[in-house]
């Protein structure tokens, strides 16, 4: 005669459904496992997706303002293109204390009067992401 075992029922993270097989398995199916873990990762992937947007926005308005490879602006004409003082991608600091400030391989330097140099890191053979 055949004995009925009870066993705590495990039931599905996703849609409650009863899951069979393994006793750890927690997903009924694949489906529910990565519609699960879809959810739980949407609002990291919303904050990733908005600093990369801001970002890509700094990036492009350093790349278009900068012309001459070494140009100077105003850091008022940054922030009225929408610039974002906040979000870089890297921090380079030369031997004679220069800090500049990356967004990938465009960047600044601040000057005197609210004005900024901006450069590509291909005036700096060393820069490699640095940040010190």
């Amino acid at each position: 005669m055949k004995k009925n075992l009870t066993k705590a029922e495990t039931r599905c993270l996703c849609c409650d459904k009863i899951v069979i097989g393994r006793s750890d398995k927690k997903f009924c199916d694949d489906y529910c496992r990565s519609a699960f873990n879809n959810e739980l990762n949407a609002n990291n992937s919303t904050i990733i997706s908005e600093t990369n947007k801001i970002l890509k926005k700094n990036r492009t308005i350093l790349q278009n303002l900068n012309s001459t490879d070494k140009s100077k602006v105003s850091r008022k004409e940054l922030q009225e293109k929408g610039f974002n003082f906040g979000y870089f991608t890297g921090i380079f600091r030369t031997s004679k204390g220069s800090v500049y400030i990356f967004c990938y391989e465009m960047g600044y330097l601040s000057l005197s009067n609210d004005k900024v140099l901006l450069v590509s890191n291909t005036h700096f053979p060393r820069w490699k992401g640095q940040t010190s």
